[in-house]
């Protein structure tokens, strides 16, 4: 089968963007400000959204579960507006995940409150592997999408069961994690970095399955520490790429043990309109290069300038741009 293109799977969610200025401690009260937002969100809507601005000629496949509610509407809407999406794989029942965004107007900074719903039942039994003839298959998040985060007695998950799968009708497998508190990081992520070719996560997220101190007491991130944390994502499994990404720049190592960085870009005063999405940005970034037959370095810098284009808008994919002009974005400021 000659494969091309991306297939995107995983958490398709609805944003509420509520902007506060400032987020209250506990027993406190904020206001809510005028300026109340609906987006599309969650790695399947982000990512495979982030792809179609940068390149509307590449065949991208949708795979999750939405709700029969005006939500899902919602969604499926968002994705029509890109004719290079295929959203015939997406199913729908039940009622639509989604996410409550409490949106600092000051800080720029963000906290979640989520509603797993649809999202939850998605599964493998979800996927007609004959149908899919993309070259890639990029999943998020693992720790939000229940049922492929349970127990599999073979493969350790029923994600890990899937991307296996995957990679033996010869396709390529990225995956991404949601961050949050806790400890399932060491016990549900390690299983699917068996059978994933690329791996793209936070600094955060990078220190809770390795175990390697990112952040020092005062924030400050531990850029020694970097490589020792990308050497232990590999010995995990990953066969092509580990990547950490981080407001400081994009660190990777590939398969030959060569690690590799990439600065953020310095952006001016006032360019920060909102962060949601700049992550997933950036694994698009690394996601599309690959795709393409590029180099970890510029897997890197094109990761590094989505998620700049990214910042540029309050919401997930709205500052997104072209390929052609993201490569010359770091020489814009």
């Amino acid at each position: 089968m000659n494969r091309k293109g991306i297939c995107v799977a995983g958490n398709m969610i609805v944003d509420i963007l509520y902007p506060v200025q400032g987020l209250p401690k506990p027993g406190e009260l904020t206001s809510i400000q005028e300026g109340i937002t609906r987006a599309s969100g969650g790695a399947l809507c982000n990512v495979i959204g982030d792809l179609a601005l940068m390149d509307p000629g590449l065949p991208l496949t949708a795979l999750g579960r939405i709700g029969n509610d005006t939500e899902g509407d919602f969604i499926l809407d968002q994705m029509k507006k890109h004719k290079n999406i295929d959203l015939s794989n997406v199913i729908r029942e039940g009622k639509t995940s989604f996410t409550a965004v409490m949106a600092d107007q000051i800080s720029k900074e963000r906290s979640f409150f989520h509603y797993r719903g649809a999202n939850a039942r998605f599964c493998e039994e979800d996927i007609n592997w004959d149908k899919i003839d993309t070259a890639f298959l990029h999943i998020g998040y693992i720790l939000l999408l229940d049922t492929l985060d349970s127990e599999d007695a073979e493969y350790g998950t029923k994600m890990a069961r899937l991307l296996c799968h995957a990679k033996e009708r010869g396709i390529k497998t990225s995956i991404d994690v949601v961050s949050e508190a806790g400890d399932r990081f060491k016990r549900l992520v390690p299983p699917s970095l068996k059978y994933a070719d690329y791996c793209v996560i936070n600094e955060v997220e990078a220190g809770q399955v390795t175990g390697v101190e990112l952040r020092d007491a005062s924030g400050g991130l531990i850029k020694n520490n970097i490589p020792r944390a990308l050497e232990k994502i590999m010995n995990f499994g990953v066969s092509t790429w580990a990547v950490i990404h981080s407001p400081e720049g994009g660190y990777g190592i590939d398969g030959k043990g060569s690690c590799k960085e990439s600065p953020t870009i310095n952006l001016p005063p006032g360019y920060i309109k909102g962060k949601v999405g700049a992550g997933d940005a950036f694994c698009s970034g690394v996601l599309y290069a690959a795709s393409q037959g590029g180099s970890l370095e510029a897997g890197l810098e094109l990761g590094n300038a989505a998620a700049a284009a990214s910042l540029s808008a309050p919401g997930a994919t709205e500052g997104m741009k072209p390929v052609s002009v993201l490569k010359t974005l770091r020489a814009s400021f």
